[in-house]
């Protein structure tokens, strides 16, 4: 196994909307395990990582062809990738695809009118967003602030943190965080 799967298993986990418990559900393996095997902490046998694969829809070939490709700097609406959380009315739409292995994720995060996305502990990410449409208030430990169409927001996210929606309609931004937020 090369160095750095993880980052690429993670990241098929998060596209198929999968936590690392339903992962473990899925494969027979601990939760504590696919947390070790995405930060390369661990590295599974060969019938495990094709277990995992399996699950997350992706052949070996496909998993490793990347590795062959010239850089791609323009991306279009076909490498665009969502996932839907209707329960807490969020969609996510990720602009770029297998950010979550590169140092930045940028997303296009839409909000429904009182919908909120998760809540995330403490890391040592930063995260820059702009809202496009509606406002948006921000949640930083026990503090929180709002933000509207046309303005910006930066944090460090030293604290636990989460993104709601409290506008009537439909709220839009685009949110670039470092690696370890989503």
């Amino acid at each position: 196994m090369y160095k750095g799967i993880g980052k690429k298993i993670k990241n098929l986990r998060l596209k198929k909307g999968l936590t690392q418990e339903e992962l473990g559900e899925r494969t027979d393996l601990t939760k504590g395990y696919i947390s070790q095997i995405e930060r390369d902490l661990s590295s599974p046998s060969i019938d495990t990582f094709f277990s995992i694969l399996e699950v997350l829809g992706c052949s070996p070939k496909e998993f490793f062809d990347d590795l062959e490709h010239v850089q791609k700097v323009v991306y279009d609406d076909e490498d665009q990738t969502e996932f839907i959380d209707e329960e807490l009315g969020y969609q996510i739409q990720w602009l770029v695809p297998e950010s979550n292995e590169n140092d930045m994720e940028p997303i296009i995060l839409t909000l429904e009118p009182n919908g909120k996305f998760k809540e995330f502990e403490p890391s040592l990410s930063e995260t820059f967003a702009y809202v496009l449409q509606g406002q948006v208030s921000v949640k930083l430990g026990k503090r929180i602030y709002h933000a509207r169409a046309g303005e910006a927001i930066y944090f460090h996210a030293s604290h636990e943190h989460q993104i709601f929606n409290d506008f009537n309609g439909i709220s839009k931004l685009l949110l670039v965080a470092t690696e370890s937020y989503l």
